[in-house]
């Protein structure tokens, strides 16, 4: 089992990561990839091997969620998203499968870099004309293929679209359906689920989903500095990870 090769270090690490991306997951509505992966792979340099451990919680936690409040879903703008998403995260997918390791590293921590620095500066990711929509959600859709960091990009563009009481349960639909399309090429592919240490961290993803859920309405009602704090942190993490890959 993969956590039978990490060091006493590296599982105390992935224990705190997993009750982090939880937390950030239920607290927000998304990002818990986003916000976790580059965390992950300062632990593990392989996209690989985290992707599906974050891909089975998901699934638990976005079809709880659906579960709990299944009327508070805008269908009909979902499905009209999810033609231009899919395509996208499909060839996402693909990349993720056929790209050196190296180059995801580079992908996935300028992406991060990218949503650091705005959120460190104060600006938010904006759609106000549909063929912004449609670019955005294209490009979400990839790089959520990828690496599953494309929350903020699609966010941007369900804000202008999806009520605020819908928003939260209606993302939780998509990524139960990006997420099933990743882990379905996984499976075509012979990829590794990482299904049992999936399975023992689910604890600690449900300490800080349970944490996020208390905490949903403060996060919101702090967005900005959440957001600031956070950035400047993930700022830090993505050049550092950048700066290892270079001058490695």
């Amino acid at each position: 089992m993969l956590l039978d090769q990490f060091t006493e270090q590296q599982l105390i690490a992935t224990l705190l990561v997993f009750i982090w991306t939880g937390f950030v997951r239920s607290g927000l509505g998304f990002g818990g990839a986003a916000l976790g992966l580059p965390l992950f792979l300062f632990i593990d340099p392989r996209p690989i091997i985290w992707l599906p451990m974050i891909g089975w919680h998901l699934l638990f936690f976005s079809s709880l969620t659906i579960s709990q409040k299944g009327s508070d879903i805008d269908w009909s703008y979902l499905r009209q998203a999810l033609k231009w998403i899919i395509p996208a995260a499909l060839v996402g997918v693909l990349g993720l499968i056929s790209l050196p390791n190296q180059w995801l590293l580079i992908f996935v921590y300028s992406i991060t870099l990218f949503y650091a620095l705005m959120w460190v500066s104060g600006r938010a990711i904006q759609s106000h004309h549909r063929w912004v929509d449609h670019g955005l959600l294209l490009t979400g859709g990839y790089v959520a293929g990828t690496s599953l960091t494309g929350a903020p990009l699609i966010v941007a563009v369900f804000m202008r679209h999806v009520t605020a009481n819908k928003l939260r349960n209606t993302l939780f639909v998509l990524w139960f359906m990006l997420v099933s399309l990743k882990m379905g090429a996984f499976v075509v592919f012979r990829i590794d689920l990482q299904f049992i240490p999936a399975l023992w961290l689910l604890l600690p993803a449900a300490v800080g989903h349970i944490a996020g859920l208390k905490t949903h309405q403060k996060i919101l009602q702090n967005d900005a500095l959440f957001k600031k704090i956070i950035g400047g942190v993930l700022a830090l993490i993505s050049t550092l990870g950048l700066w290892h890959i270079i001058t490695g």
